[in-house]
């Protein structure tokens, strides 16, 4: 082959690359699969903020919103309807993994999408108003085991959801039998924040950065416990965790992103490469740092293997509280 015939081949690759490069990520879109509000819609706007700022898209990331089911419905569009959308990621969090082991997507399991990445991770937290009588978590559990039909707990998430999980493991870790709490369910975490402050219910079972990020925004609520083995840092320094107030509760929330299961092996590793390379930037870590989320980063087959070991460890823990299971196809 001639010099030039071989400067003409490496053209036209370089183009190739160029094009595929400019085709899963132009006109880049993340699903948040709720409304406004939530953890979700935190998720997205991190990686949205971070794709532009440090230069990894050339045009803004579009924010979508697809409530329903808690999931199910962008998890079924994107598998039926959009599975080779290489420009769509899709949010998920560790709720999502929960209600997959339960079969609350409907005919599809965790084997029919592909984990693309994990960009970090939140904790549980026990929330109410900023007016509540409620000033630890001790004075709730201790008004819920006087009189349960008392305290209204609500949360996005109908019962077996990740955040219904959160108030039966705090309830039966303080003698309460789970059955007889008041729950109501919500879309997303973002309207049962905005049903606690219009005091339609009494606790918010949700995330510590969730409720932070609303707290920045100006809603009137109070964090009182959050779950995990230590103190949060950071404006959360001073929220003592659920065990120092004698509940043994410990519930991280992975935060990450999934794509259809069409999506070519090219375009996910050009994801899968672009989020590792955006999640190792100090730029990175302050964006995610300000949103309350904890350094978490995996991404392709690390990720696939975490995500496959939780729905598994879910399915036994949904077991556990007498809940539907169903099995991996």
């Amino acid at each position: 082959m001639s010099i030039t015939s071989r400067l003409l081949a490496a053209a036209i690759s370089a183009s190739a690359v160029t094009a595929f490069a400019a085709g899963a990520l132009d006109k880049t879109e993340c699903i948040a699969p709720a409304k406004p509000g939530g953890g979700f819609d935190l998720t997205c706007k991190l990686v949205q903020s971070a794709l532009q700022e440090g230069k990894f898209i050339a045009d803004p990331m579009r924010v979508t919103y697809m409530p329903g089911g808690i999931g199910a419905v962008a998890y079924n569009t994107i598998i039926a309807q959009k599975p080779d959308a290489a420009n769509a990621i899709v949010a998920f969090s560790g709720g999502s993994l929960l209600n997959l082991a339960q079969g609350k997507f409907g005919r599809y399991t965790e084997n029919d999408v592909r984990w693309l990445a994990a960009i970090g991770t939140d904790y549980g937290a026990v929330v109410v108003a900023e007016n509540s009588p409620f000033k630890s978590l001790k004075d709730v559990m201790a008004a819920i085991k006087a009189d349960p039909t008392k305290v209204v707990l609500g949360a996005g998430g109908t019962v077996g959801s990740q955040d219904w999980m959160k108030a039966a493991l705090t309830a039966r870790a303080g003698g309460v039998n789970p059955k007889t709490m008041r729950y109501v369910a919500f879309e997303g975490g973002g309207e049962a924040l905005t049903a606690l402050q219009g005091g339609h219910i009494h606790v918010f079972t949700g995330d510590a950065a969730e409720a932070g990020q609303q707290i920045k925004a100006g809603a009137k609520v109070r964090i009182l416990a959050v779950m995990n083995d230590k103190r949060l840092s950071g404006d959360m320094a001073n929220i003592p965790t659920a065990a120092e107030q004698g509940y043994d509760v410990e519930w991280p929330i992975v935060r990450g992103f999934y794509l259809g299961p069409q999506v070519s092996d090219a375009d996910y590793k050009l994801w899968a490469d672009t989020f590792t390379k955006l999640m190792a930037t100090p730029a990175y870590d302050k964006l995610r740092s300000e949103r309350g989320l904890f350094p978490m980063a995996l991404t392709g087959a690390p990720l696939d293997a975490y995500v496959k070991k939780q729905v598994a460890d879910y399915r036994k823990l949904a077991e556990e509280f007498g809940l539907n299971v169903v099995p991996a196809k």
